[in-house]
């Protein structure tokens, strides 16, 4: 049996070869601390669950949802975001619902891409990102992300006969691994230059409100509110080259739902729609139902999450430190990306395959987030502060021996 050359680049994964090594954990008796998956593990607010409940007993919930029956949930959106941050958005034309950003995200290339047409992404960035662009059969142009340059790419190195055949590029900030928060002047500059050579560009945006602002003299406990992370719309109002991705999998911990939008230019969101057309109906309504009751209604939970996550960030940072294991800060997102010490710099993999196996505690390999994400691991907090430092102990049992 044959199959499309397509698949190719898609059959080597390092995530899936982490789950095996947690098998074998399992296996040989590890009690297992996961802290390899960025799937928060705090509930949906119950005013969002009791929508949802309520969907269930209506039968006109029960149909399939065509584009126009969602018109409540991309207006719901489009509120959302004009709150949020001051744009004006058109639900109509500028909204589209999706089965979480990363259907968006995943899809959109087929809109956009012709074979052999280059999409420029983060390297390291998030796995899907890429699978997109392999599916389009399109080629990638990987823009390294380096601490030396606060992991934002430069756009000058990008080379010129590359951005001839390129057709998108692709950010995301906060930044999943590394949590690097962009300023809006890089987003202008990034506006500019997808201006320029005729890119799409597209934003992908799930840790929007995963921000922590230092406190201050005159805001001691500031909000996230005070302090949010920049939207590409800010950089282009305009919508002219721009489409953003957002998912409620973060802020309002439905990444189980699978229900996320994307917003911005029009024909770029006509696009999308028509890819989508040939592949789904949308999710249930009941659960955008949920959607709306999350975007609209008390965002006193966004908080409480984004607050749990500031405890967790600082109980598991300051455990690495007293091992001895020196890691920045994060300023943003669930995460914390960390360089590996020697002798494991130079093989993310090995470290966390056998970091696994000794102690059961599970880690993502920068090298499974591209190239320059080798020399890395990445964290995620997604338990409890007492048991972040159970697994700090196991780590530092694990770098004394080995």
């Amino acid at each position: 049996m044959e199959f499309a050359d397509r698949l190719g680049p898609l059959r080597s994964n390092v995530f899936a070869d982490m789950d095996q090594a947690k098998a074998r954990a399992r296996a040989m008796g590890q009690e297992l601390i996961d802290l390899s998956l960025g799937s928060s593990d705090l509930p949906a607010q119950p005013h969002v669950l009791e929508a949802i409940a309520q969907s269930l007993s209506d039968p006109q919930t029960h149909g399939y949802l065509l584009f126009h029956g969602t018109r409540p949930f991309r207006e719901a959106a489009a509120t959302w975001y004009h709150q949020k941050f001051g744009i004006a958005v058109d639900p109509e034309t500028e909204v589209l619902p999706l089965i979480g950003s990363q259907e968006g995200t995943a899809h959109l290339p087929l809109a956009i891409l012709n074979p052999g047409d280059f999409a420029l992404l983060l390297d390291p960035g998030y796995p899907s990102h890429a699978g997109g662009v392999y599916l389009a059969s399109g080629q990638i142009y990987a823009m390294p992300l380096l601490a030396e340059n606060h992991f934002l790419p430069v756009f000058a190195d990008i080379p010129a006969p590359v951005l001839a055949q390129a057709k998108m590029m692709v950010l995301s900030y906060p930044h999943n691994p590394t949590t690097a928060i962009a300023p809006l002047s890089f987003f202008q500059e990034a506006v500019a230059f997808c201006q320029q050579h005729n890119l799409v560009l597209v934003h992908d945006f799930p840790y929007v409100d995963l921000v922590f602002p230092s406190p201050t003299p005159h805001t001691p406990h500031p909000t996230p509110s005070s302090s949010l992370a920049p939207s590409i719309l800010q950089a282009d109002p305009n919508k002219t080259v721009s489409i953003e991705f957002f998912t409620l999998s973060k802020s309002y911990n439905m990444g189980g739902f699978r229900v996320g939008y994307a917003i911005g230019n029009s024909e770029l969101i006509r696009a999308l729609r028509q890819v989508k057309a040939a592949i789904d109906f949308n999710q249930y309504r009941g659960i955008l139902n949920g959607a709306i009751a999350a975007l609209t209604g008390p965002q006193d939970g966004v908080q409480a999450s984004v607050e749990i996550f500031r405890q967790r960030r600082d109980a598991f940072v300051n455990a690495l430190h007293r091992i001895g294991w020196q890691v920045p800060r994060p300023e943003a997102t669930m995460y914390v990306w960390a360089r590996l010490p020697e002798p494991w710099v130079k093989d993310s993999i090995k470290f966390c395959v056998q970091l696994v196996e000794t102690t059961g505690v599970a880690v993502s390999p920068g090298a499974g987030f591209g190239k320059s994400g080798e020399g890395y691991v990445r964290f995620a907090l997604v338990h409890d502060p007492a048991i972040l430092e159970t697994a700090v102990a196991r780590i530092q049992q694990f770098l004394e021996t080995h």
